[in-house]
């Protein structure tokens, strides 16, 4: 497969789930990682904001249109996974979608704060998106996607 993103059926009924090759949240963890970084150095300059706009409109597209509309994703899709073997499985694409709007959220609050010049929240939102970004990159942890499966569990009951 080319494509990090591929419909395959869910089972039961005729429904479609959308799924991912888990190695593509991870890389877009390692990139967001490095534009969070760079951007916490920066709160309060132009290219702060700016890089805070950005990630905020990745983390949008990601959440909103689909994570085949992530930016990383498409490079993912594009430029490394060509080199790779197949993943050994796929995975649900609904948990990383979910981490994506957690990750929305906190940039949308460093957006808000950057424009009202209150850099002391931006940094504070920045370095939550930031930690949860590394987990992803460095351990393979998605915070937003354990926090997706709580729920759904807590649903169920």
């Amino acid at each position: 497969m080319s494509s990090t993103i591929d419909r395959t059926s869910a089972g039961a009924g005729d429904c479609t789930r959308e799924q991912v090759d888990p190695r593509g949240p991870r890389f877009g963890g390692a990139v967001t990682t490095v534009v969070l970084a760079v951007a916490l150095v920066l709160v309060g300059t132009p290219a702060g904001f700016v890089l805070i706009a950005w990630q905020t409109l990745v983390f949008a597209l990601g959440a909103l249109v689909g994570l085949q509309a992530q930016p990383y994703g498409i490079v993912y899709r594009r430029l490394v996974r060509p080199r790779l073997t197949p993943p050994a499985e796929l995975e649900d694409a609904a948990p990383p979608r979910f981490a994506q709007a957690v990750g929305l959220v906190f940039m949308v609050i460093a957006l808000i704060a950057s424009v009202l010049g209150v850099p002391v929240v931006a940094t504070v939102a920045i370095a939550f998106a930031l930690a949860a970004a590394f987990l992803n990159a460095a351990f393979n942890f998605c915070l937003g996607c354990e926090m997706y499966l709580l729920g759904a569990r807590l649903r169920a009951r």
